[in-house]
């Protein structure tokens, strides 16, 4: 017995130590989703690299945008930027800044956008 009792200890020792190093999944704007003025919701967040923000929205009112620092800044998104369209997407976080913003017309410039720094 107490051989099986050390594997146990052994075996939960190791899926605490598994669990702490996988990515967190965060839901954007909490329950309200993203959204207008969404863009204080990081903070007082941390963020690791490999961490998943979770945007759910109307689709046909919204979209996410990942753009660098300048078109965030200016809200006008590069033709090669990524965007999703889909109401309820999945996107990892790098290492570095990252940047997030509605491309509807005006919704950006409105406070639909977010900056994330994931260490």
């Amino acid at each position: 017995m107490g051989r099986e009792r050390g594997s146990a200890m052994i075996l939960l020792t190791l899926m605490l130590c598994f669990q702490s190093s996988f990515a967190a999944t965060f839901m954007v704007g909490d329950a309200s989703g993203w959204g207008f003025d969404v863009n204080n919701w990081p903070k007082g967040k941390t963020f690791k690299a490999g961490d998943v923000l979770e945007f759910t929205y109307n689709r046909a009112n919204h979209d996410v945008a990942v753009v660098d620092k300048e078109a965030y800044e200016s809200c006008k998104i590069p033709q090669e930027a990524p965007v999703f369209e889909t109401g309820d997407d999945l996107i990892p976080l790098k290492k570095g800044d990252n940047y997030f913003v509605c491309g509807f017309p005006g919704h950006c410039e409105g406070g639909m956008k977010i900056a994330i720094t994931a260490t």
